[in-house]
């Protein structure tokens, strides 16, 4: 057996644990670090849009004045996840 050892992308701490599996059958991890922002992860996402990178990419062209149908073209996603996350930065802010 081969322990694996998992990183949270948000606080990158080593007390990621198993926590169930997502509706797609893919293996989610739960951060045991009490200061993490983030609760629960899943190491290697299916869909371009729920990438940390594309979602800063999103939040990066809204900034430089770029529109929702750009947005989704460029970065081949849905524009429904383009409109959830504006509106999830909206509130953050």
């Amino acid at each position: 057996m081969v322990l694996e050892t998992v990183l949270c992308p948000a606080c990158h701490g080593s007390k990621g644990v198993k926590h169930g599996k997502s509706s797609e059958g893919k293996q989610r991890y739960k951060c045991r670090n009490p200061y993490c922002p983030r609760s629960t992860f899943i190491r290697h996402y299916s869909y371009r849009g729920y990438w940390p990178e594309v979602k800063q990419q999103i939040a990066d062209m809204a900034v430089n004045g770029s529109g929702i149908r750009d947005t989704v073209r460029v970065l081949g996603i849905s524009p429904t996840t383009v409109i959830e996350e504006l509106k999830k930065s909206r509130h953050l802010k």
